[in-house]
């Protein structure tokens, strides 16, 4: 199946495909047969759509995969913890890139009593 090319401001770059790509599980063939897997880059680019738009599951276009596919890997990846480790991959780029002063940390708040 091609990517989708109606929707290219939501679709992963190449550099961020190839990040990502070692985190994700292999997922074998079934024995059994039946309907072959949807890309999983569709899976990304359909994840990082409804997270960017903020739509609901349900509300993706079809053209990356169906809304339940996208939120059955979304669930899956999050319990493997994938997310976290991009969060992790992508904080070493950046450093690499830009640098992060991690030497120390700020924490603003205030408390006040709610108005009745």
């Amino acid at each position: 199946m091609e990517r989708c090319s109606i929707f290219p401001q939501f679709l992963t770059s190449e550099e961020f495909w190839q990040m990502i790509r070692p985190l994700l599980p292999d997922y074998p063939t079934s024995p059994k047969g039946g309907r072959p897997r949807v890309s999983l880059r569709n899976v990304v680019d359909a994840i990082f759509y409804s997270l960017r738009t903020g739509c609901q599951w349900k509300a993706i276009p079809s053209t990356f995969c169906s809304g339940s596919t996208a939120h059955a890997y979304f669930q899956e990846w999050t319990e493997l913890g994938i997310f976290e480790q991009l969060w992790r991959e992508a904080l070493w780029k950046y450093e690499d890139c830009v640098g992060l002063n991690c030497d120390w940390q700020a924490i603003d708040g205030s408390m006040t009593k709610a108005p009745l």
